[in-house]
């Protein structure tokens, strides 16, 4: 599976960096000079490899940078994401007492461990640009991958191998949702930071996956 890369979003960044830079040189080391040769209130923007830096007005440099501010593909990402990762660590919690390989309860313990800060940064950056992080009861079974109450309490009730097996098949399919809403996100959303978490996501969930397809 192809992993999206963060490319464009560094890219934004880097660009933005040297369109600020450029300007304050221009406007500190030139002076009344550049009025004389018509380039004030000019920006240098880097070229593309290979090619000439660019002379942009500001107007032009303004569109050049991309808009880092959430959408609401960003905010109901990050909103039904949290559900998402709650239902995981249900899951997990479970292996402790249920399983029966050592190696199911080893990645249950590996997927906690990734999820609940995952989680927590997700709560942040909802609270840091003005949202909730709360979510309607609606949208449980609208997000891929997610597991039916009943498939939960057949998973709380199974032990020993029946439950390796239904974890095992349940996860798998809970990760395949979750690598589904990132790449969701990354082809719609354009905040940089949501783009780095479903970036992370996808890498790390794909790993996973691999994992408990071996066993």
């Amino acid at each position: 599976m192809l992993i999206p890369s963060r490319r464009p979003h560094a890219v934004g960044a880097a660009l933005l960096a040297a369109l600020l830079l450029t300007a304050g040189c221009d406007s500190g080391a030139r002076g009344t000079g550049a009025k004389e040769h018509g380039t004030a209130g000019t920006v240098v923007a880097p070229g593309k490899p290979g090619e000439p830096a660019k002379r942009l007005s500001p107007e032009q440099a303004a569109k050049a940078v991309p808009d880092n501010r959430p959408n609401s593909a960003d905010l109901a990402y990050a909103e039904m994401m949290i559900v998402h990762h709650r239902q995981a660590l249900r899951m997990t919690r479970l292996a402790g007492e249920h399983a029966h390989s050592d190696a199911v309860e080893r990645i249950a313990r590996r997927i906690a461990a990734s999820q609940q800060p995952e989680i927590e940064a997700m709560q942040g950056w909802l609270e840091s640009n003005g949202a909730s992080g709360s979510t309607g009861g609606h949208m449980h079974m609208d997000m891929p991958g997610m597991a039916t109450e009943a498939q939960l309490e057949r998973l709380e009730d199974a032990r020993g191998e029946a439950f390796d097996d239904l974890f095992l098949k349940l996860m798998i399919t809970h990760h395949q949702g979750a690598v589904t809403m990132a790449t969701d996100v990354l082809s719609r959303g354009r905040n940089v930071r949501i783009a780095e978490m479903a970036t992370d996501l996808i890498a790390q969930q794909t790993r996973e996956m691999s994992r408990m397809r071996a066993l």
